[in-house]
């Protein structure tokens, strides 16, 4: 099967893409439902730790990443599959719903065209290969986990966790790095961060990160290997830094505001996983270190 997608490389990017947009769509419902989700299930485990058993044990609606069906927020509009199709059925109906006119977010197009950009990037980096489907997936994660920090400035473990282990299994065959490696990065990628929050707090008195940075960059740590920590903290730190300070100076975003760290850390670490050492091979030439 591989021999015959190298064969047709026109028709596997096309492929990609059209797997992309599919993948695209779907994270849109993971961006949208899953903090509702994680919310219900906080309120039933309070509930029941309250004591509250009439409101704990009582049988809620499904909701879930397939119940109910997906509706315009507006309207109740249910959205039928000729009018979910990735990307076409939004440009088809001018970025509105057809039920009520009202603009459907740029967000879901957004995401369905960034879903198909991962994916032909990853293939485009590693082939048709095992590697490539992996950094799609991992690519596919990190998205949806950026966009509910950008949202919620939270990071499921229900994403950063299964990334870790993900990492760890795919590079027990050295597909992004030494096992050893790739453990270490784990290891050193968590407690780099949580020494970091630390250190601010109990200088500042406040938080500067949460938890789930720790976890993703353990996560990016599990497939990059330790060696590609520094590149990763170090794009993630100056991007961060760029698009903060941009913020304060054109007045998006006020002081004390906090801009959540995970999306940067997560285009860090695909970035990494994808061009790592050749990013630092390249820093190491450049600076007469190699």
């Amino acid at each position: 099967m591989m021999d015959s997608l190298s064969a047709t490389p026109v028709l596997t990017y096309i492929a990609a893409i059209a797997i992309g947009l599919v993948v695209g769509s779907f994270l849109n419902v993971v961006i949208h439902r899953l903090p509702i989700m994680m919310e219900r299930e906080w309120r039933a485990h309070c509930a029941e730790l309250a004591g509250n058993a009439s409101e704990s044990t009582r049988e809620p609606e499904p909701y879930n990443l397939c119940r109910p069906r997906s509706c315009c927020p507006k309207c109740k509009h249910p959205i039928r599959a000729h009018e979910n199709i990735p990307l076409l059925s939004w440009v088809l109906q001018k970025g509105r719903c057809r039920g009520c006119g009202e603009r459907i977010s740029l967000r879901y197009p957004t995401v369905e065209i960034l879903g198909a950009v991962l994916g032909v990037l990853a293939l485009w980096r590693f082939g048709p290969t095992l590697p490539a489907l992996g950094a799609a997936g991992l690519g596919w994660a990190l998205l949806a986990a950026a966009a509910i920090d950008l949202d919620h400035q939270l990071l499921p473990d229900s994403i950063t966790l299964p990334a870790l282990w993900a990492g760890l299994a795919l590079n027990v065959h050295d597909v992004y790095a030494p096992l050893h490696a790739a453990v270490l990065g784990a290891i050193a990628g968590y407690l780099l961060l949580w020494l970091v929050y630390w250190a601010f707090k109990l200088t500042t008195g406040k938080e500067g990160m949460g938890y789930g940075d720790f976890k993703l960059l353990a996560a990016l740590g599990a497939w990059a290997g330790w060696q590609q920590l520094p590149v990763i903290v170090l794009l993630a730190s100056a991007t961060g830094a760029i698009v903060g300070i941009s913020f304060v100076l054109f007045r998006w975003r006020g002081r004390s505001q906090p801009i959540p760290f995970g999306p940067f850390l997560a285009c860090a670490g695909w970035i990494a996983v994808l061009w790592g050492p050749a990013i630092s091979g390249g820093y190491l030439r450049l600076t007469g270190m190699e």
